[in-house]
């Protein structure tokens, strides 16, 4: 597969995951997950009462989607709140995929860098393929890796901001450092500039929810969100030019041949 997004030794070819959660209807969802051409959804399971199992409609519209399903573990906020949702996850669901979220601060939702890296060790060891939404500090990510982690999600901005690429210094870093590590920007894009500011930095995916879902369009959304991040990956491929601090003429005169019309 060309240029395919490889997780966990499984191959894709779209670099968009999109999230379930927030649209006005299971039918809109649908449509803007058609319209991303993504093959990874998100899902919470705190969205599914395994008991009233009144969640069954939704499960049931993303599996007749055939997108794979990462299930995730928004709104835990301890390591034992997040093992136990995606032990109660993989029963359910049958994979052993999960998006690990252990959040630390109800303001901006910010990731727990110390309950994030001890659930992820403990996921690992139990055989699941941990994908952790994480903050885009260079220690924290490595340490993430250092516990078995072979993907990695550092925000772009807290959860359903907007903002973009908050702090490119940190991001560049990032995919600096971990040159062979698959970075997949999570949360707080809206415009989908911003999801292709994300891949001309060199990052592997695009993950969101928000800017779809609470679009006055979700499905032209997600679709202009597809075409950037494609047109991003396809800049960062073809090598973007430099910055310079002064002007260079892109038709300079010195050591150009002149041309004559023909019988001139």
């Amino acid at each position: 597969m060309d240029d395919a997004l490889t997780l966990y030794d499984e191959t894709f070819s779209s670099r968009f995951l999109l999230g379930t959660a927030l649209y006005p209807s299971p039918q809109i969802m649908r449509e803007a997950i058609t319209a991303s051409g993504c093959e990874i959804v998100t899902l919470g399971l705190r969205r599914q009462n395994p008991a009233d199992r009144d969640g069954d409609s939704l499960w049931d519209c993303i599996r007749q989607s055939g997108r794979k399903l990462l299930p995730n573990t928004a709104g835990c906020k301890s390591a034992k709140e997040a093992v136990t949702l995606a032990e109660m996850s993989r029963e359910i669901f049958a994979t052993p995929w999960i998006k690990l979220e252990v959040i630390g601060d109800d303001y901006n939702l910010q990731p727990d860098p110390f309950g994030l890296v001890d659930a992820a060790e403990q996921l690992v060891r139990r055989g699941f393929k941990v994908l952790p939404y994480c903050t885009d500090d260079l220690i924290l990510c490595q340490r993430l890796l250092d516990v078995g982690c072979r993907v990695l999600m550092p925000w772009g901005a807290p959860i359903g901001t907007g903002q973009g690429l908050l702090n490119r210094y940190h991001l560049r870093t990032l995919r600096e450092r971990l040159p062979d590590t698959v970075l997949i920007i999570d949360a707080g894009l809206g415009a989908p500039s911003q999801a292709a500011e994300a891949m001309e930095m060199g990052f592997d995916a695009v993950l969101l929810n928000t800017a779809v879902a609470r679009a006055r369009d979700p499905a032209a959304m997600a679709a202009a969100f597809a075409a950037a991040i494609g047109a991003g990956r396809q800049a960062s491929r073809a090598g973007l030019m430099h910055k310079r601090q002064t002007a260079t003429p892109s038709t300079p005169t010195l050591g150009q041949p002149f041309w004559h019309q023909q019988g001139e």
